[in-house]
């Protein structure tokens, strides 16, 4: 329970003991998969206090600290998945991503000269990637470009990227194989993306990826990507074929419109005739008067 000091008097040098609470840890830097158990190391080295006052608390992405055991009794959310194992090691069952964080032991011990010591521990716990999201197109033309892609966002720490084609694990460097060695593609193990700059027959295969970190790997189904030819000649005559239809329906309608087939029938002013006169009546007009006679008599 005494920490030695050493000073000089007169010329000769006293050791003198001071009582001090001393705290260290046996990994500051502890981990565990995703479910699993594991002790944050809080040992007391030195102290004289009988029951001194032990606290832990929990500090994530540079919040304020939260208490997780504080008057002998554990808190916040892990409140029924944690236990403290004496003297002051923290023990977490059933650990979650969520635990991820830094966890300060801290130490009173009123009846020590130096009454309190604390150690910083530094919890990192790792999930297995999830089975990733991988895009692979069915089919491409030779010398054209093609991208293949593949993500998954659960996996800590963050999850590194394979490519795999017929079961064989495509090279980041496509001239440290034989196989892939006139493959014109950059691998990103990143981002988890595979880009071809002109894709050759050779490409063709069933590609799948593998996401992988230090807690785990998972893979998608493979996927087909097919390459074929492009057919020049088929382009062209399609498009022979296309312009001499196009030619004939054009000369079919001049003709139409030659022999009068879509002439529209327009009303002439000489082809209109009065309506006639009513039967037997015939109304002829004096000079001398302004009004009109009957040339003949009424019919009735």
């Amino acid at each position: 329970p005494y920490r030695r000091r050493r000073t000089q008097a007169c010329g000769s040098s006293i050791n003198v003991f001071v009582l001090a609470v001393v705290l260290k840890t046996s990994n500051k830097t502890p981990w565990a998969n995703e479910f699993e158990s594991i002790e944050l190391s809080c040992l007391i080295e030195s102290i004289s206090t009988v029951n001194p006052r032990i606290e832990w608390k929990k500090i994530k992405n540079g919040e304020q600290p939260s208490y997780v055991y504080y008057e002998k009794k554990i808190s916040g959310d892990l409140e029924n998945r944690a236990r403290l194992r004496e003297p002051a090691t923290l023990v977490i069952v059933n650990a979650t991503r969520s635990d991820t964080a830094f966890y300060r032991c801290e130490v009173t011990a009123p009846s020590d000269h130096k009454t309190f010591d604390e150690i910083l521990i530094d919890l990192r716990i790792r999930v297995k990637p999830v089975v990733p999201t991988c895009s692979v197109p069915k089919s491409v033309p030779v010398g054209k470009s093609a991208e293949l892609s593949c993500v998954e966002h659960e996996g800590f720490p963050r999850s590194q990227y394979q490519w795999f084609r017929n079961k064989e694990e495509i090279p980041e460097d496509p001239k440290s194989s034989p196989k892939f060695f006139n493959s014109s593609y950059v691998l990103n193990g990143e981002s988890g993306t595979l880009k071809f700059s002109a894709v050759r027959k050779e490409d063709a295969g069933q590609y799948y990826c593998r996401a992988k970190n230090e807690a785990g790997v998972s893979e998608c189904a493979p996927q087909m990507m097919e390459v074929y030819d492009i057919n020049i000649a088929g382009i062209v005559l399609g498009v022979l074929v296309v312009v001499v239809v196009l030619l004939c329906i054009t000369v079919g309608i001049c003709c139409a419109y030659r022999r009068g087939y879509f002439a529209s029938q327009k009303q002439m002013g000489s082809n209109y005739k009065t309506p006639g006169k009513g039967d037997g009546v015939d109304y002829v007009r004096t000079e001398d008067e302004g009004d009109f006679r009957h040339k003949s008599s009424f019919v009735i």
